[in-house]
């Protein structure tokens, strides 16, 4: 693939060297604050989430108690799959690490985007996303909402507007002429959702983590960018003649009383010039930012902390190539039958060999086989089980037949148990401040 092409965050995207994405868009590899990550997630160990951008900020927080976030969103636009599955155990994994969990449920875009009515986007919110999402482990103090009926959210892709223009969009989206106003909006509303833990009714500033695939890199960029823009104070490190560094707090939009505000809680001597206040004789950062940011904060700032992200691999179809949603052969989704997910799974590449005697003497190839990554990412939590089976089926020892067998009846057993759960769900709703969407579920 070209990575100069532009990113998609609704078309197909597949990505043969993940790599590239570290040069050309900045994402760092996981390797980086993996060692420091307590107790990381699957996804993590086996190198499914493969990246991050400063996702120090979240580890850092964790291992000292500190309050941080997660959020991440979903279009409710069809069934939801395996894919999406992957999304929603990373948000459960935050919360139970700690984090406030926010899930917005992309209503404003499923509209804009794929043209479905305000009624059908609930309808597939609840039964698709939400039903299943609960199932999965997500716990009541977290916050579920609709994009179009969060006023927060609403009135914060307005502001956002304001520091944003055709242009930039169409740079990091390839808008074009023929892109309705409303699409554009829904990238400011998505903006909005990634934000909307840090105001102050939910305590504030605060790291907050969105666990994406790549194809939604486009969205962490443009809101990292507008936290900046949105933030009324800037820190730069300088340096004097004498090579010594100092701190010099830059106002951006702030009135101008904040600078003499810096200056009375300054640690070290500061002195106010016109349009900044410069701090010397510290090098602790930390409590320069607080003080910045509790400044900011009670002129009626933001001081937003531009939102962390980790990426994951995309799952393959079950027939190789793309998982797409408008082939139903290429995924599992959660509301399947469990005897047709077997059948499936049961029907689905493998990477063995065209023949029993040529798998037995040259082993088959896992990495190039979706049953193993079924396996990989949803049905086996133990990592030496999993080793196991990778290590019998390189060495010719295990055979693609009763692999399969033995895959689909694991995906069985998790979809009836799954399903099951979803129907307690049903009744769980008014838990989450959900009651009324109870009219949408079927």
């Amino acid at each position: 693939m070209d990575m100069k092409m532009k990113i998609d965050p609704w078309g197909t995207l597949d990505i043969e060297d993940y790599s590239k994405l570290f040069d050309e868009f900045g994402i760092s590899p996981i390797e980086d604050v993996y060692s420091d990550i307590p107790s990381p997630h699957k996804f993590m160990r086996r190198n499914i989430v493969f990246g991050h951008r400063n996702y120090n900020l979240i580890v850092d927080a964790m291992n000292k108690g500190e309050p941080f976030s997660v959020i991440s969103g979903f279009m409710p636009s069809g069934m939801v799959h395996l894919g999406g599955k992957m999304v929603m155990d990373e948000i459960i994994w935050h919360q139970q690490m700690g984090a406030d969990a926010f899930v917005g449920i992309a209503d404003r875009e499923a509209y804009a985007v794929r043209g479905l009515s305000w009624d059908k986007c609930r309808e597939l919110g609840i039964n698709e996303y939400i039903l299943s999402l609960i199932a999965l482990g997500f716990e009541p103090d977290g916050h579920i909402y609709f994009q179009s009926k969060c006023d927060n959210v609403k009135n914060m892709a307005f502001e956002l507007g304001s520091k944003t223009n055709y242009s930039e969009l169409s740079a990091i989206y390839g808008f074009g002429g023929e892109t309705n106003v409303s699409h554009m909006i829904s990238t400011l509303t998505q903006s909005a959702d990634i934000l909307q833990p840090q105001l102050k009714e939910f305590d504030g500033p605060k790291p907050t983590v969105v666990p994406v695939g790549a194809d939604q890199d486009p969205h962490i960029r443009l809101t990292r960018g507008l936290a900046h823009k949105m933030n009324m104070l800037r820190i730069e490190t300088r340096e004097d003649n004498n090579g010594n560094q100092y701190f010099s707090i830059r106002n951006k939009s702030a009135p101008e009383y904040v600078l003499k505000q810096i200056k009375k809680h300054a640690p070290g001597k500061s002195k106010v010039f016109e349009g900044h206040v410069d701090i010397f004789g510290t090098d602790d950062f930390e409590a320069i930012l607080d003080i910045v940011r509790q400044v900011e904060l009670e002129a009626g700032g933001y001081s937003f902390v531009p939102p962390v992200a980790t990426y994951h691999r995309f799952m393959s179809g079950l027939q190789g190539g793309k998982m797409s949603s408008s082939d139903p052969d290429s995924y599992i989704a959660l509301t399947e039958d469990p005897k047709e997910g077997a059948k499936k799974v049961k029907r689905s590449k493998t990477g063995g060999c065209v023949s029993l005697e040529e798998q037995k003497k040259l082993g088959g190839n896992p990495k190039n086989c979706s049953v193993y990554e079924l396996l990989m990412f949803h049905l086996i939590d133990d990592d030496k089980q999993l080793t196991e089976i990778y290590d019998e089926c390189v060495s010719g020892t295990r055979m693609c037949g009763s692999c399969k067998k033995y895959t689909a009846e694991l995906m069985s057993e998790f979809l009836k148990d799954h399903q099951e759960k979803r129907e307690l769900a049903k009744e769980r709703l008014d838990e989450y401040g959900l009651g009324e969407y109870r009219k949408y579920v079927h």
